[in-house]
């Protein structure tokens, strides 16, 4: 079965031309014109992943992404304005996988959709025209990660991480010991067309650094070289 897109915009005309375009490539979309409606739909019935506007009536990008992840680490998306960064820092400490500002490309959105699905389980094998081979697991030293399935086990114990967190620890773990700059780690987790700062990557590290100290308090593997960037440290 194809993978199934949740569109959640008060814009009319976004919603039709991305759900256009998302079944043009083959995917299924569900269309919701308000965060509310959409919460009690994704609830009873996930997607496999959401495009969610942040600024929408009744209820927001935000308080909707609040809410599902108390249930579902579903993959998010958000469309957002320029004038936004304080709602997108927000949104990644919430777990949001990813930002696209407005007024967007619908190549750069579909890629995007594409990109974080090949890394999930339940969309792996929906992705059109992906006839990628399945990567290897990974294993430094107490660290454990299987791309395609999306796993990752530190000492044994499960650790949750969304796309990009994954994406970024899974270039650091790839080379331990390798300094990889702010700006390498943005090209890793985010297409070109997408700019995000420094502060975005820092976000992301503290929240990986965060969720494996919640398995392993003493979990120190990812080391800050203050104006170099970050590296993984195999233990």
């Amino acid at each position: 079965m194809p993978a199934t897109i949740a569109l959640v915009d008060d814009d009319r005309n976004i919603l039709t031309s991305v759900a256009i375009a998302m079944q043009s490539e083959g995917f299924l979309t569900r269309q919701y014109p308000d965060g509310e409606a959409a919460l009690k739909a994704l609830l009873e019935n996930p997607a496999d992943l959401g495009v969610f506007d942040i600024k929408m009536p009744r209820m927001d990008g935000l308080e909707l992404l609040r809410k599902l992840r108390e249930k579902s680490d579903m993959p998010v998306i958000f469309l957002t304005s320029k004038d936004e960064e304080l709602d997108e820092a927000l949104g990644l400490a919430m777990g949001a996988d990813d930002y696209i500002t407005k007024p967007f490309s619908q190549r750069l959105l579909i890629a995007r959709v594409k990109a974080i699905l090949r890394r999930t389980t339940v969309g792996a094998e929906a992705v059109p025209g992906d006839n990628s081979q399945e990567p290897e697991p990974m294993v430094r030293g107490s660290l454990e990660m299987d791309p395609a399935r999306h796993h990752v086990r530190w000492k044994g114990n499960a650790v949750t991480l969304t796309v990009t967190e994954f994406m970024i620890l899974e270039a650091l773990a790839a080379r331990p010991g390798v300094v990889r700059s702010r700006n390498q780690l943005m090209d890793i987790a985010y297409h070109d067309d997408v700019y995000v700062d420094d502060r975005t990557i820092d976000s992301h590290i503290k929240r990986i650094r965060r969720k494996f100290r919640q398995a392993d308090p003493e979990f120190s593997a990812i080391d800050t070289l203050y104006g170099a960037g970050y590296r993984y440290s195999e233990s």
